[in-house]
């Protein structure tokens, strides 16, 4: 029988969560009508990205419809995706890309605005996941969670975590749960190639 762990770990796989809502993101692009391959006016650009958002999000997080928080605080909400991805002048950088059609132009914009969406919405659906799975535990159970997560997935965590008697990740359980899907991620990843 599967424990409470073994359920949480479950439900946390890559493929459940990132792949998942990658999927959805890639849905998101692909129904999205951009119209143009290049946009050369600033103010069409921040409109485009503006309303790729919002379908976006009806996308990944499966909305009935959006609900805009109007264009300024919208267009700031673009501009912090697009500086987590390009830099500290991330929207600039981007509206080049999308006036230039350099480096994948504006669908590689949109193509990354999705995907980092994506990876930020199955990472709070993670942390949601473990923070349930962990206040529902009573304290002897929190540390039965640490001897049988070290006991099954130990040896995926580097020695320096582990060593002695691993007292960090017992410390820090809920932060290495969270961490467990892109250990998982990475593992899969490394057998791809």
């Amino acid at each position: 029988m599967a424990s409470k762990l073994d359920r949480l770990i479950e439900s946390l796989h890559p493929t459940r969560t990132f792949d998942e809502v990658r999927r959805r993101a890639d849905d998101a692009l692909n129904t999205f009508n951009v119209g143009a391959s290049q946009m050369e006016n600033w103010d069409r650009f921040r409109h485009c990205l503006i309303q790729f958002l919002h379908h976006a999000e009806i996308r990944l997080l499966r909305l009935s419809r959006s609900c805009p928080m109007g264009l300024d605080f919208d267009w700031g909400r673009c501009c912090h995706i697009l500086m987590r991805v390009y830099g500290p002048n991330g929207e600039k950088a981007a509206f080049e890309m999308a006036r230039t059609g350099n480096e994948g132009g504006l669908y590689a914009v949109l193509r990354t605005m999705a995907q980092t969406m994506a990876d930020n919405y199955a990472q709070d659906e993670i942390e949601a996941k473990v923070n349930t799975y962990w206040s529902y535990l009573s304290v002897d159970e929190k540390l039965a969670a640490g001897d049988e997560y070290l006991a099954k997935y130990g040896k995926l965590l580097p020695s320096e975590l582990t060593e002695g008697s691993a007292a960090r990740v017992r410390a820090n359980l809920p932060k290495v749960l969270e961490e467990h899907p892109k250990i998982i991620r990475r593992l899969t990843s490394v057998g791809r190639t």
